[in-house]
């Protein structure tokens, strides 16, 4: 299951709150990380939210990271409903790296919530891998996803066509939702640590089945 989409808009004008729930998350399509979270609509700051979106619509990310996708995509804003899980009080991220349609190491993202972003890596057998990539490892021990088993079975779909994607997912109150395609994650530009596990990332991509026209 997909998270829906309650809204699209072309400017920020165009959005009628009154429309909206009390509870909403406003993004771009062409966008990374230029999210506005509004728990309570009372107490929506309008004029910030204007700021961060109108910033952000006029921002190509292709020029920052250069993935290609991003460079033609028609910026537009899109609404979508505020999820949290009960269990973690949060909204986490369960990232698949999937080399040829078979899903190789994930990560948890956590603290996101509190500003004090956290990723834990782990095998298909929710091992606790000693991997670092940008962020520290959490504190604390993390709960498996009630859904895991379903994540790498919609993984292995979703990705069998593709040489490299990262699946991600969510869990809300035991329920999975398919977030996004990852192509490019982080751009390609942050190593991981220890070193070794470039070479591993690098060793599952098999170059022979790729077909050049």
């Amino acid at each position: 299951m997909c998270i829906p989409t309650i809204g699209v808009w072309n400017c920020f004008d165009e959005i009628d709150f009154n429309s909206l729930p009390n509870q909403f998350v406003l993004k771009c399509t062409h966008d990374s990380e230029g999210i506005v979270i509004v728990k309570d609509k009372n107490l929506f700051d309008v004029n910030s939210a204007r700021t961060r979106i109108e910033n952000a619509l006029k921002q190509n990310f292709f020029y920052i990271g250069r993935e290609w996708p991003y460079k033609d995509v028609k910026p537009r804003i899109i609404a979508e409903p505020y999820m949290e899980d009960a269990l973690d009080g949060e909204l986490r991220d369960y990232k698949f790296f999937c080399f040829h349609g078979e899903p190789k190491v994930m990560y948890i993202a956590s603290g996101r919530s509190i500003n004090k972003t956290r990723f834990d890596f782990y095998n298909m057998n929710f091992h606790h891998l000693n991997v670092i990539q940008k962020y520290s490892n959490s504190e604390v021990v993390q709960r498996k996803p009630t859904t895991f088993d379903e994540m790498i079975c919609i993984a292995k779909i979703l990705s069998k066509d593709f040489l490299h994607v990262r699946v991600d997912f969510y869990e809300v109150n035991g329920k999975c939702y398919v977030g996004e395609l990852t192509f490019y994650p982080l751009s390609g530009f942050i190593p991981f640590h220890p070193n070794e596990w470039d070479i591993i990332f690098g060793n599952w991509l098999d170059l022979s089945k790729v077909h050049i026209a």
